[in-house]
């Protein structure tokens, strides 16, 4: 089926569907809630309540270890997870973050007392984190961040500046960057810490965007209390912790999602052109079998992926080869179904228009087009590095 989901649940050889059988029949029972992707703040709630009932039946976190609350599941079941959320329209969990990069900071680095307080937390929803990594001076070279951590005699006081930070206007705590030895190499003197948002000295200053909704938000920090056991590794390693961090991010699991989504989308996009007769246009059906084509090209991205990491390999810098892909593969979806349908993409709900503006984010989140291309080029292709870089 073009763009149905009959491609997008293709699993690789070998896979088993005991897990998305498992969830398929819970999903049946539980309907995820209707609320907008960007997590408007009214929708806070609801989004909350859904994690938590996921958690109740074992649904959160299920590439967690077994003695931390998860499931220990293959990636092959993770991507298979993540497929069917997608497949019923379930939203990102509102504690996303803190499952898929927090958590496993934690597990690798933490103390047994920091486990022990956040990773229930974590799962259940009770507790939302984000990210205080990037800077406006360090945003792709993270390692110039200039935010400040004094040492006291019972912990830390934290001043800086820190940006594109995803849902902070609710979250209840953050891991951040921060330097803690300025005499030291850019990528020496840096630690990680948990920040408590609703501290004296945070100012959270939401961001507007292209779409006019202000998922990302500006973090200024003055003099800002932290706890010495907020400390998340040794002091000075921080740039050796956000590696696991990272790492994670870059793994994305979201991208199992965002592949369902595109074919689903493509699909949407047939069905609106059906409707205004203009398929028999050889133009149009170009330029849909391009967004065709560009599902499947995803899918066979991810499904070779899925296979090294079903063998136990690690991705690497073959990570940015999909995360570029999806970027592009976004974007030209968007503005081929914005040509098509002209000023009915303006119509709601959910407009097209609306989410050609939202795919622009796509190619900074979690490491810009520009990264990615030197990494692939770097690391894939073998090319030489500019003289000086």
């Amino acid at each position: 089926m073009v763009g149905g989901t009959a491609v997008a649940t293709r699993r690789v050889p070998g896979s088993s569907s005991s897990l998305g059988a498992e969830l398929r029949v819970w999903l049946a029972g539980h309907a995820p809630p209707d609320v907008n992707d960007a997590a408007d703040p009214t929708d806070v709630a609801r989004l909350r309540e859904w994690q938590r009932a996921l958690h109740a039946a074992g649904w959160v976190g299920i590439h967690w270890p077994v003695e931390h609350g998860g499931r220990g599941a293959s990636a092959v079941d993770v991507a298979e997870y993540h497929t069917e959320l997608a497949r019923v329209g379930a939203p990102p969990l509102l504690g996303r973050a803190g499952i898929t990069l927090v958590g496993p900071t934690l597990i690798a680095h933490g103390t047994d007392a920091q486990r022990a307080r956040w990773l229930g937390r974590i799962l259940s929803g009770d507790d939302v984190w984000c990210q205080l990594f990037s800077e406006p001076g360090a945003g792709s070279d993270l390692a110039s961040l200039t935010t400040r951590a004094v040492r006291t005699a019972d912990g830390y006081r934290v001043s800086g500046h820190k940006v594109w930070s995803s849902y902070a206007t609710f979250a209840d705590l953050a891991i951040a960057l921060v330097r803690t030895d300025p005499g030291a190499p850019a990528h020496r003197g840096i630690s990680m810490l948990a920040i408590a948002m609703d501290a004296p000295g945070v100012d959270v200053r939401p961001l507007r965007q292209l779409t006019g909704e202000h998922e990302f938000n500006e973090v200024f920090l003055d003099d800002v209390a932290v706890p010495a056991d907020h400390l998340i590794g040794p002091e000075h390693e921080g740039w050796r912790v956000a590696n696991t961090t990272l790492a994670n991010e870059r793994g994305a699991s979201f991208i199992w999602r965002e592949q369902v989504l595109h074919h689903l989308a493509v699909a949407e996009l047939i069905g609106a052109c059906r409707t205004r007769a203009t398929t028999t246009d050889p133009v149009v059906r170009q330029r849909i079998a391009g967004a065709w084509i560009d599902g499947e090209l995803f899918r066979l991205h991810n499904a070779r992926n899925l296979e090294r990491l079903a063998r136990g390999e690690e991705l690497g810098a073959a990570s940015s080869l999909v995360k570029l892909f999806w970027a592009d593969a976004s974007r030209r979806l968007g503005e081929t179904a914005v040509a098509l349908l002209g000023p009915e993409a303006l119509l709601e709900p959910d407009p097209w228009a609306h989410r050609l503006l939202a795919t622009r984010a796509n190619s900074i989140m979690g490491g810009t087009s520009e990264i990615q291309r030197t990494v692939i080029g770097e690391r894939l292709l073998g090319l030489p590095r500019e003289p000086g870089a």
